[in-house]
């Protein structure tokens, strides 16, 4: 009999916690620097230039600066051959990775620079990973390359780069990771439901330890003038003002770019070696509105469906909830539809439940976001605060919620919950607690 498996057969659900995260955001490089930036509440939004930008109107955008990816531990063929949102999973799963104590340098070959730790079983380590759109900027290019040149000059390597689901492979491959490997798209609820997926894996006796997360190369000109088109982005042009969710005078979402990636492991196999354990995944929820392809159903009863599931799976009410990290893109239609969920949640019109938003930083990462989004939730109930949202200076009457500007400190919490809601109508709530014995 399985040591999760009860008298009956009936698997026992495991507690799983977080041993690893890391980061490549708008903010910079790591996950402490990312926390660092939300806590702070300082925008890292900066001007976007270029003729296709100028035509549609679009200023600014969550942009990473100065990348070098031969700086990070990548070889020059594989700076080469894989897409940006490859470069970034592979940044952001190295930090995880290293800091869950996981790898160990490899001598074998300069494409590997990591092996497993000793006595890590690689067939019960997992990959779930994912981006919510994949190579956009080959795309781009191979698409003009048969406009132009016809179709014998399409790279033969077209399409596994630009593949969403390349970046789990590149992952997995990578550090020798041979349990289940996946990719989530499910648009900008992509890193969250990740993240969920691997919970369940690990939850249920499928996997003893996961890397989750999300990545995301959002801001090719194809990108901004499709969203942008389709009356998304603000048009704002002062980046300090550009992305504010939950504000009376937001106007649009701003494009960002980057990855985050999180170690799960089960209690169990945390502490057998010794883990230094982050934070605890408690919950998660999944619902879909059946509403629309891109609006949300501005009854809010799938998010509140979500987050009642993600509640009730860790054993908790509405509540005893600390803070929610919203989704909260800055546009009109998400930020009260969210603000809505939360009151159909906590029974009240006006919650009293601090609500932050990790976008009035970063810009919205898309597929990335809600990896990027519960890193700083996990690190926000370890340290016992709620961090401010950025860019957040006129409350709005149709989102009646409490947003902060200036970070609530000495606030232990019991539970957290992070949303992502996508294209598509998908709704995904992580519920994130301190770790306790």
């Amino acid at each position: 009999m399985s040591m999760n498996e009860g008298c009956e057969g009936a698997v026992i659900p495991r507690r799983v916690v977080i041993t690893g995260m890391g980061a490549i955001s708008p903010a910079g490089m790591g996950a402490d620097t990312l926390f660092d930036a939300a806590v702070a509440g300082t925008t890292a939004i900066s001007k976007l230039e270029g003729d296709v930008a100028e035509s549609v109107n679009v200023n600014v955008a969550g942009l990473i600066h100065d990348f070098e990816p031969t700086e990070h531990r990548m070889t020059k063929k594989q700076a080469r051959r894989w897409e940006r949102f490859v470069q970034y999973a592979v940044v952001a799963a190295d930090e995880a990775m290293q800091q869950a104590g996981l790898v160990r340098e490899s001598d074998e070959r300069d494409d590997t620079p990591f092996a497993l730790a000793d006595g890590i079983d690689p067939h019960t380590f997992a990959v779930v990973y994912g981006s919510g759109i994949g190579g956009m900027d080959i795309f781009q290019a191979e698409a003009v390359k048969l406009h132009e040149k016809g179709g014998k000059r399409v790279s033969p390597l077209f399409i596994p780069t630009m593949i969403s689901n390349i970046a789990a492979g590149e992952l997995a491959i990578r550090y020798g990771l041979q349990g289940e490997c996946t990719n989530c798209v499910v648009a900008c609820a992509t890193g969250t439901q990740c993240i969920g997926d691997a919970y369940r894996l690990i939850r249920f006796g499928l996997a003893d330890r996961v890397l989750a997360g999300g990545s995301e190369e959002s801001i090719s000109d194809v990108s901004i003038a499709g969203f942008a088109n389709l009356g998304a982005l603000t048009h704002e042009a002062d980046p300090q003002r550009a992305s504010r969710p939950f504000d009376a005078n937001r106007s649009g979402f701003v494009a960002g770019e980057g990855a985050g990636a999180l170690v799960l492991e089960s209690l169990d196999a945390a502490l057998e070696r010794g883990a230094t354990i982050l934070a605890e995944v408690v919950g998660f929820g999944a619902t879909g509105d059946a509403h629309h392809i891109t609006a949300p159903d501005p009854s809010g009863e799938g998010v509140a469906r979500a987050m009642r599931q993600a509640l009730a799976d860790g054993g908790f009410t509405p509540d005893e909830v600390g803070h929610l990290n919203a989704h909260g893109t800055s546009t009109g239609l998400n930020d009260a539809t969210e603000a809505t969920a939360l009151a159909l949640l906590m029974g009240t019109d006006a919650p009293q439940t601090p609500v932050t938003s990790t976008k009035g930083i970063t810009g919205h990462m898309l597929g990335a976001a809600g990896a990027i989004e519960a890193i700083v939730c996990a690190k926000s109930v370890a340290n016992d605060l709620v961090p401010p949202t950025a860019g957040f200076e006129e409350a709005d009457p149709a989102c009646p919620v409490v947003v902060l500007t200036e970070a609530r400190r000495d606030y232990p919490q019991k539970v957290a919950l992070s949303n992502s809601i996508g294209f598509g109508g998908h709704n995904t709530t992580l519920a994130l607690a301190p770790y306790k014995e």
